[in-house]
């Protein structure tokens, strides 16, 4: 059976620990659309230094796929369930998936974060990150754009120089408030 884009929409599939990375390559083997965000972290051992490659989001792989066909993908050895609430499976938001491809392909450092609820939201206005959305923390000295992918409550986090962003919301809290004036106002 053909299927049209409409019929299939991007799922976030919970995998068991450290398999996100066959879990991928047994979803790309079988012809379907799968995207596992990675970011490169520096690991120190007693005689050597190196560069991994680590998942973005631990525990999940991003699949493409019509929900009424979802049984071949809960048979790949590895993948628990397809996210959802309750026993609902929700597709991701296109433009959080499309946010995350852009993060990691501006070139600048990316690494987890954690999801945050509370704080401001910020539209970047100019640079490689120009017209992307997130919400701005403060770090030490550091300044971060941060991205969310709400429905598994993970986010991603970016440098970004404070003059680059725009505030498009109001706090949600005093609190945020507090927070997000500190992380705008340096």
């Amino acid at each position: 059976m053909l299927y049209t884009d409409k019929d299939i929409s991007w799922y976030a599939l919970h995998v068991r620990p450290r398999f996100e990375k066959v879990v991928s390559r047994n979803l790309q083997g079988k012809g379907y659309d799968q995207y596992l965000p990675v970011y490169q972290r520096l690991s120190r051992w007693s005689d050597r230094t190196k560069a991994i490659e680590l998942p973005l989001f631990p525990g999940y792989v991003f699949c493409r796929f019509d929900l009424n066909d979802r049984l071949p993908i809960l048979m790949i050895p590895g993948v628990h369930s397809v996210v959802g609430f309750g026993k609902v499976a929700m597709p991701i938001d296109p433009l959080e998936l499309d946010g995350v491809r852009s993060l990691l392909h501006c070139g600048s450092k990316c690494e987890p974060w954690p999801f945050l609820q509370v704080g401001q939201l910020v539209k970047v206005v100019q640079g490689p990150m120009e017209g992307m959305q997130g919400m701005v923390v403060r770090t030490k000295d550091a300044f971060r754009l941060v991205i969310s992918v709400s429905l598994l409550q993970r986010s991603v986090a970016v440098e970004i120089d404070r003059d680059c962003v725009e505030s498009i919301s109001a706090p949600k809290s005093p609190r945020s408030f507090q927070i997000a004036t500190n992380a705008l106002a340096g």
